[in-house]
């Protein structure tokens, strides 16, 4: 019964998710899978975890005009499916890359990161949100450094 009520809910968030006008994120309420199994089975559910191997990054210094990239290495430490849902940036000089589909428990993943130091001279700290269906449903990452004329 499970197996039937996922694969339902799968099924239900590609279709929403070629919906999707921007057609790169999922909807946040799609990934509280939880929510739809039989509330009396609660303590067999299982939970997804994900875990970065660091949460912060610091570019150093880099000439102004240039993309500077990293790649947040995570894993999935839970017993369940891990599913990101979205990495919003804090600024549109940011752009996150990440995986669009099921990480399974024990897998590992990243999420890479794209900051354009154009007209940005001087000190910058930007944060990406990660929303997936974990137990805390929102990490935070930090990029950061110094961008020179």
């Amino acid at each position: 019964m499970k197996k039937l009520i996922l694969s339902i809910i799968i099924l239900s968030i590609i279709l929403v998710a070629c919906n999707n006008e921007k057609g790169n994120k999922l909807p946040t309420d799609a990934i509280n899978i939880s929510a739809t199994a039989d509330s009396s089975n609660q303590t067999n559910q299982a939970n997804p975890a994900i875990i970065f191997e660091d949460d912060k990054h610091n570019f150093g210094i880099i000439k102004e005009g240039d993309f500077a990239e990293y790649s947040f290495k995570f894993n999935n430490t839970g017993d369940g499916d891990l599913l990101i849902a979205n990495a919003a940036a804090s600024c549109g000089c940011t752009v996150p890359e990440y995986p669009k589909g099921i990480i399974k428990p024990g897998e590992h993943g990243f999420i890479k990161v794209k900051f354009d130091s154009k007209g940005k001279v001087g000190m910058f700290e930007k944060t990406i949100t990660i929303t997936c269906n974990t137990e805390v449903r929102e990490t935070v990452l930090t990029i950061g450094g110094e961008v020179v004329e």
